[in-house]
């Protein structure tokens, strides 16, 4: 479990994981930058990708359907359950030509699809993840309508894409002082007849 930096730190751990990865030759015939985007960089153009590069862009954040409801289930609001989210992401390749585009994102679902867990010793640091914390990311399917969706709002015109779930992304409360809660209780005191 981490905490509120760990949404940024999976992407900038898969992008840097993927970044390592990339292998010779593919490195000296289609050289390729790895980036995360936001929303406001897609929009500016002067700040869209150059050609090749495999851009990862967090387009939906979602409660993790089977761990949402788990502080509920004894009946009791527990902050110290963590929020649990999953990760929507958009893999697209930016190259001029076929031959990039088709490679670069055949390498990265490849490499997606033979090392799907993203452990602790690959998410960086600033999320202050636990020793036990890993990330899945699975293939997830996206409709034609979603995908023009996403791609209407957005400035540049659409580009080759894949999608992308990480999930569970587990969130801990801050924690603050550790204290035992309060107890209120009164005493009073009062002689007896006959103790005097």
């Amino acid at each position: 479990m981490a905490n509120v930096f760990a949404i940024h730190s999976v992407g900038n751990s898969l992008v840097t994981y993927l970044s390592n990865s990339y292998p010779e030759p593919l490195r000296t015939d289609i050289p390729c930058q790895f980036r995360l985007l936001s929303s406001g960089e897609l929009l500016a153009t002067a700040d869209l990708p150059a050609a090749n590069t495999l851009s990862l862009y967090l387009y939906r954040v979602t409660m993790n359907e089977h761990l949402r409801n788990a502080s509920r289930v004894n009946g009791l609001n527990d902050a110290s359950v963590p929020l649990s989210v999953d990760l929507h992401y958009l893999m697209t390749v930016w190259a001029n030509g076929a031959e990039a585009e088709h490679t670069i994102l055949a390498w990265a679902m490849r490499e997606l699809y033979l090392h799907p867990v993203l452990d602790n010793s690959a998410l960086s640091s600033e999320a202050l993840w636990g020793a036990g914390d890993f990330i899945q990311l699975i293939p997830a399917e996206m409709t034609t309508e979603d995908a023009t969706r996403v791609w209407n709002a957005l400035e540049p015109p659409y580009r080759l894409s894949v999608s992308y779930i990480a999930r569970v992304v587990r969130i801990d409360a801050d924690r603050g002082e550790e204290s035992r809660p309060v107890v209120a209780a009164r005493f009073s005191y009062s002689e007896l007849e006959g103790e005097r």
